[in-house]
């Protein structure tokens, strides 16, 4: 229990930084959002079912990739207003119940992405048609050619991640400094590359890093062996113990069930005032 309580008092820090760094900026341009008859209006407020994950579990770090250039476009995506994970609130209290197990093991959870507005997915469909756009594929998808983006499956009209019960998230070993920034222009390294070859990341080594369209990133690849193979199934056992399924093509992705909202796509940002009683 002391090593428990340690553990947390580091955490609480470590938000309370993070959470200085999340001021509003405005959202990136480009896109502009489609009419889509499953996408739940154009409201850019959130039911009251959906919560900041920060406020039901502060010790779970996050590091919102499409916030930052560091993604597989290589700017910030649309949508994406404050560097902050949104999930819907059963989902949000099921990842604090898988917190709470790896806490007691000397690991934290540590979120990319939650919450996904429609208007992010269409960014990312759009970029996928636009086949001169190659900026990042020298980390995020080096043996795949960005034509068959849509028919491997990478990218596709709509997202789980839009209706706010599907997360992507990875352990940290504590107590874990932080992962330093990406800088735009900097050499790209292959995602499934040996980690000490991979851009630094704090996280347990899986294999590959986030967002690795290959299929190394599959969650059994026979592949993949070792401490990496048991890595991915200590964060896939903890997670399905809390009531999360894992989509077998990437390691990182889970999604809460029974959701909140199984047929219905949101677009509302991502940032604190889209919440109710943000500000």
């Amino acid at each position: 229990m002391p090593r428990l309580a340690a553990a947390l008092r580091g955490l609480t820090v470590t938000a309370a930084a993070v959470a200085l760094t999340t001021a509003a900026v405005p959202e990136a341009t480009g896109t502009v959002p489609k009419a889509n008859a499953a996408v739940r209006g154009a409201a850019e407020t959130a039911p009251p079912e959906f919560v900041a994950l920060r406020d039901v579990d502060p010790t779970i770090r996050q590091e919102i990739r499409y916030f930052t250039p560091h993604n597989f476009m290589g700017v910030p995506v649309t949508g994406y207003r404050q560097p902050m994970c949104i999930l819907t609130r059963d989902a949000a209290r099921a990842l604090h119940r898988a917190q709470l197990s790896f806490l007691r093991r000397g690991y934290t959870l540590k979120v990319y992405d939650c919450y996904r507005p429609q208007r992010a997915v269409n960014h990312f469909v759009d970029w996928a048609k636009d086949l001169k756009d190659q900026r990042m594929k020298g980390e995020f998808y080096p043996r795949i050619d960005k034509s068959t983006l849509f028919r491997d499956g990478y990218i596709a009209e709509k997202s789980g991640h839009s209706r706010g019960s599907t997360v992507d998230l990875t352990l940290v070993r504590l107590p874990g400094p932080p992962t330093r920034p990406y800088i735009p222009g900097e050499p790209l390294r292959k995602c499934y590359a040996p980690k000490a070859q991979r851009f630094p990341d704090n996280s347990l080594d899986m294999g590959t890093g986030f967002d690795c369209f290959d299929t190394l990133a599959h969650t059994l690849d026979p592949r993949v062996q070792g401490r990496q193979r048991a890595n991915r199934l200590l964060l896939k056992q903890g997670l399905e113990n809390a009531g999360f399924r894992n989509y077998d093509k990437e390691w990182w992705h889970y999604t809460f069930t029974p959701e909140t909202f199984p047929d219905t796509y949101f677009d509302f940002p991502v940032w604190r005032r889209a919440l109710s009683g943000g500000h």
